[in-house]
């Protein structure tokens, strides 16, 4: 049996890629390998998004290259964002590649590896499917139960943010019905899973496919507000009832709309944090990003969540240096931040990215002042992610248990509804995968928590003292 071996960068949208590309193979007789020296394929699946990507990826060829070169007939393939952004430039920079896939073509993998291993030239296939959207749908693994699983609920982006080259490498948004979201996750859920992830460029902008149409004939708002994204937040409640949490990623500003903020408030399903990115504090910064929202918008929104659910955190994504920002600009980030009294950031230095419009703006901040102005973002949001963890301490926290806890044997890892990640103890011999559990937090460290098991009477004493950390808090966009 043939092995494969994938390596994945970036965001939850290419682990999500990965593993259907894992799938698409495996269904195709393939299994995994241990390491890329095992492999008859090798998958290099990239993301664009953020600085040196590119780079990224010529280094990880260069040191995949020798394991093709020394045995006969192993393929080589890159996927993702660069493949769709490089196309046929990225086989005249590594020759040794064999395909160059593009996100929409995951498919078609098998095919083109047949083609390769039948002796065709290098292949590439970066064709959006915009006329006939195809959504890859996730199964339950029979020898690798997830607790956590991603569900692609539409895919591309209609923002053109001056800065981001998603719309160039996913293309315009395409919408899956909302029978396929719901029925995949009710697999999912049948499966062993116990908490799904929307996933979208702009996820909460998802709509039924063709519901614009529908609603105007019908001139129903009841039909217009069940086909939007908080509808179906509400069918997903209803009809799959075993499901834990309900997570989604990324939000944009913009649709944080009134019924979705009554969703938060009125489904229990919806865990108590949202990330949504901002990226800058400075309405004329947000203009020259084309980001559509002010300060004073975000504000409103964020404060119409937190109300509709108390004790709701949030986390947010952040660009420093964007051409152009000034000293007042980036201090206007720093009250934001104040104001809106984020728990966790994603913090960039901006970055100039291929076919993007801010690549003809200019005033081009230093790498000094980008480097000083992240770091004093990091500490504000460190101060206030302090302060929280600290008021956690003494609190009961309902975790969901998603399995043993990398490299240390007897502990488990799970989520609080608050998104704190938790290391945790469990008793000899019980496996609490897939539950919920008590977990009371003792001490706050610099990025995470101490806990243990409430209701873990039996534990040692020792395993009581043990540090339980928390690996991070927030999301990614």
């Amino acid at each position: 049996m043939k092995q494969y071996f994938v390596q994945t960068f970036g965001c939850q949208m290419n682990v999500h890629d990965s593993r259907r590309i894992e799938e698409v193979l495996r269904a195709s007789g393939y299994r995994e390998a241990t390491e890329p020296a095992l492999a008859d394929l090798l998958v290099v699946n990239t993301c664009s998004v953020r600085e040196k990507a590119e780079h990224k990826l010529m280094s990880l060829l260069g040191t995949f290259r020798p394991f093709k070169e020394g045995q006969r007939g192993t393929v080589l393939a890159v996927a993702g964002c660069v493949a769709q952004q490089e196309g046929e430039r990225l086989l005249r920079k590594a020759p040794f590649v064999d395909i160059v896939l593009g996100p929409d073509n995951i498919p078609e993998l098998p095919a083109l590896i047949r083609e390769v291993e039948q002796g065709a030239p290098p292949i590439t296939r970066t064709v959006f499917d915009m006329d006939d959207p195809q959504f890859l749908r996730a199964k339950p693994q029979a020898d690798r139960r997830e607790v956590t699983a991603y569900v692609t609920v539409m895919k591309g982006c209609d923002e053109r943010c001056t800065f981001c080259i998603v719309p160039y490498t996913r293309g315009s948004e395409r919408y899956r019905p909302a029978d396929e979201i719901v029925g995949e996750i009710q697999d999912l859920v049948s499966g062993g899973g116990r908490e799904i992830t929307l996933l979208g460029q702009t996820v909460n902008s998802w709509h039924e496919p063709g519901a614009d149409a529908e609603a105007s004939k019908s001139e129903s708002r009841t039909a217009a507000s069940t086909s939007r994204f908080a509808g179906l937040l509400r069918r997903i409640s209803k009809e799959v009832p075993d499901l834990q949490r309900l997570r989604y990623t990324s939000p944009h500003p913009r649709h944080i709309t009134p019924e979705l903020v009554a969703a938060h408030a009125d489904l229990d399903v919806l865990p108590a944090h949202v990330h949504l990115p901002v990226q800058s504090g400075s309405d004329r910064l947000l203009r020259r990003m084309a980001r559509r929202y002010t300060a004073e918008d975000y504000i409103a929104r964020t404060d119409a969540l937190k109300r509709s659910k108390p004790g709701l955190t949030l986390s947010s994504d952040f660009i420093v240096g964007f051409p152009g920002e000034t000293e007042s600009d980036f201090e206007q980030t720093l009250e934001l931040v104040r104001r809106v009294g984020f728990v966790a950031a994603f913090a960039f230095k901006y970055s100039p990215r291929p076919y993007t419009p801010a690549l003809k703006l200019g005033d081009e901040v230093s790498e000094e002042v980008k480097d000083e102005r992240l770091a004093r973002l990091f500490a504000a949001v460190a101060t206030q992610q302090s302060a929280h963890l600290q008021s956690l301490v003494g609190q009961e926290l309902q975790v969901l248990v998603e399995g043993p806890s990398p490299g240390d044997t007897g502990r488990f890892a799970g989520r609080s509804e608050r998104n704190e990640i938790v290391h945790l103890m469990a008793p000899e011999g019980y496996d609490p995968t897939g539950e919920l559990v008590a977990v009371t937090i003792d001490e706050p460290y610099r990025h995470s928590l101490s806990g243990y098991m409430a209701d873990a009477a039996g534990l040692p004493e020792r395993g009581r003292r043990t540090r339980l950390s928390v690996l991070d808090v927030g999301g990614a966009s």
